[in-house]
């Protein structure tokens, strides 16, 4: 392998934006344009477009591109679009990322492979994924989330895939600090970045030196998921683990709790576009919903507070 690694710095805060839908499911243009203006007014670095928070997994081929496509001609030019391009074989992660590439995408996000995830050993998902970097014409970051696919790569693959010229870094959902700093410690000669997969852990991955995150939270509390890394990177550490700690309850309410759905409706309260969900998930029901409201009010953001 080559040691001469594609310059692409990745720091920074970044929203996997929901996929707008209407209610017949189909891919509501104008309202993710609404919501991009609206997210423009947070210093974010830029946007994963078809992470899980995107619903990739239900969305087609053409329809995948075509937001990415989309996503690209609304953001600013300084703004980088991150697509996924994760499939179930190698050979379709190829394809899909060489036409993210060619639609605008500054990198792609590969997540792990699952559907035989009894076979995804080590050595398959090492051989995956330097196959598709070996072919991407753009950065490729690893996308590690265990509680959606039930695999978790291993500290020494992430070690030996980074020492791969066009494999930047990584984004870990899995929530472990401890794996993350002795990435990060393991890796670093490689300059390979890591980014926290979720709000609820930022501040934590920050002080072992992630680089940023890409959270579902900031669909929602934009500006509050930027600024927990400002106070961080200007050493206000009180400010920023009060922070943290205010976040952890929301985040809770639009991931692992209520999913998708919850992220939506959260949405909704706080003056984006979330909508309903494509099926087979369904919309929050009322005792959800007033679960939702309750966490984000709890730790003091309210619609008119934000």
């Amino acid at each position: 392998m080559s040691s001469v690694r594609p310059h692409l710095d990745i720091s920074g805060v970044y929203p996997p934006i929901a996929t707008p839908f209407g209610e017949d499911e189909n891919i509501d243009y104008e309202k993710l344009k609404a919501n991009m203006d609206k997210w423009e007014e947070a210093p974010f670095r830029g946007y994963l477009v078809q992470g899980s928070n995107g619903e990739y997994s239900y969305l087609n081929y053409n329809e995948r591109v075509e937001m990415v496509s989309a996503v690209r001609k609304m953001a600013p030019k300084d703004k980088l679009v991150l697509a996924g391009s994760g499939c179930e074989s190698t050979r379709d992660t190829i394809a899909l990322t060489k036409k993210m590439a060619e639609v605008g995408a500054d990198a792609v996000m590969v997540v792990t492979p699952c559907y035989y995830k009894g076979r995804m050993t080590n050595s398959a998902l090492e051989n995956h994924y330097v196959k598709v970097a070996d072919e991407s014409p753009v950065p490729v970051i690893l996308y590690s989330v265990p509680a959606n696919t039930g695999i978790d790569l291993a500290l020494d693959v992430v070690v030996r895939l980074s020492e791969h010229p066009n494999i930047i870094g990584m984004k870990d959902s899995g929530g472990d600090v401890t794996k993350i700093g002795n990435m990060i410690f393991k890796t670093a000669k490689n300059n390979f970045q890591i980014l926290a997969g979720s709000a609820s852990f930022l501040y934590p991955a920050l002080a072992v030196g992630a680089v940023g995150g890409v959270c579902a939270l900031a669909n929602v509390l934009a500006k509050e998921t930027c600024d927990l890394r400002q106070l961080f990177l200007e050493g206000k550490h009180r400010e920023a683990a009060k922070l943290q700690h205010r976040l952890i309850s929301p985040n809770a309410a639009v991931t692992k709790s209520f999913g998708v759905a919850g992220l939506k409706y959260a949405m909704d309260r706080f003056g984006y576009y979330g909508g309903p969900p494509r099926s087979p998930l369904l919309v929050v029901n009322e005792t959800e919903a007033t679960a939702i409201r309750a966490a984000f009010a709890d730790s003091g953001f309210n619609p008119c507070s934000t």
